[in-house]
Parts: C-alpha cells; structure tokens; sequence
C-alpha cells in the first residue's frame, strides 16, 4: 500500500528550496523577539489612545480576568479621576484609576494605555503605582482561622471570632 506525507504532493519538493532539506533551522531567539515587538506594540504612547476601563485593569493585570473587572465597575469598586464609572468608561494616559479589590485599594496613574493583556514586566512600565503598602502577612493570617477537622465552632468560639473580626471592640447591645 502507498502512503504518501501529509502537506507534500508530487513535484512540491523541488519548487521551494526553503523547503527542503536545505532550510535554515528557526533562529532561538527569533520568537521571543517577535513577542516582545508585538507586546510593546499592545502599548500605545498616543495621546488620543483611549481604551475600557475594565480590559486596561485586566490588560495590566490588577484582576484575574475581564469579567472580574467588568464586575467590579458595576459594584463601584473602580473609580477614575474620583468618579464611580461603568465598565465601557474610557482610560487615557494621566487618570488615575483606584480599584477596590482583594481587600485591598489599588490607586494607579495610566501611563500607557494597553489594548492587549502582556507580561508582568510589560504591564508594570504602563502605570505608576500610588497604592498604600499591603497590610502585614501576620494580621491578615490573625483573623481567627480554624484547624482543619476541628468541627462545628461552638457558640464560645463563635464569639471569639467575632470579636477577632470586630478588632477587639464589644457588640453593640451585647452585655458582659
């Protein structure tokens, strides 16, 4: 039985030299290069470049995804120049963006205006990062967590991890 490869029919071998066993192996850095130009080209220096608010906080990576930044517009958890917006808003370079997420508030300058998500070391040259530091690893671990198969909590350590929550300060209209 005759196989013949796959991408090859009679005659094809000899019309392209490239082709054959005389091609040039792929330079190893070539690729690379490539996807470096083609991430800075994502960035757009113009000052008429203006692109959704909700795909430049995904594009620089300050959520996981676009849905996650779309949903946080609409809770009014993104704010631009201090005003509450949409996820459709449009950022241009020298607003500043401040995002309520993770616990945490992210205050952020547009410096480049991205229409493309990129690497991190490329999405960290498109804004200048004004947020307060993130709190202590050791308060945020303090928050009352529980051993793992410890059970139900009883009403006592309900109560105890409430206050934890509450900073040490008492219930209102709870006595002793």
């Amino acid at each position: 039985m005759y196989v013949r490869d796959r991408g090859s029919s009679a005659g094809e071998g000899t019309a392209d030299p490239s082709a054959g066993q005389g091609a040039k192996p792929p330079c190893p850095g070539g690729a690379r290069r490539v996807r470096l130009a083609g991430m800075a080209a994502a960035a757009q220096d113009g000052p008429g470049g203006s692109v959704r608010v909700d795909s430049w906080i995904w594009c620089v990576r300050l959520t996981k995804t676009r849905s996650l930044a779309a949903a946080a517009c609409r809770a009014g958890h993104v704010r631009v120049n201090g005003e509450r917006v949409k996820p459709a808003q449009a950022v241009r370079p020298g607003d500043e963006v401040r995002l309520h997420h993770a616990g945490r508030e992210r205050i952020v300058v547009v410096s480049k205006v991205l229409n493309k998500r990129v690497g991190a070391a490329v999405a960290a040259d498109c804004f200048v990062d004004n947020s307060p530091p993130p709190p202590p690893r050791e308060d945020v671990l303090a928050l009352g967590l529980r051993d793992r198969g410890a059970g139900r909590p009883t009403k006592r350590d309900r109560r105890e991890l409430e206050r934890l929550r509450l900073h040490g300060s008492a219930r209102p209209g709870a006595g002793g």
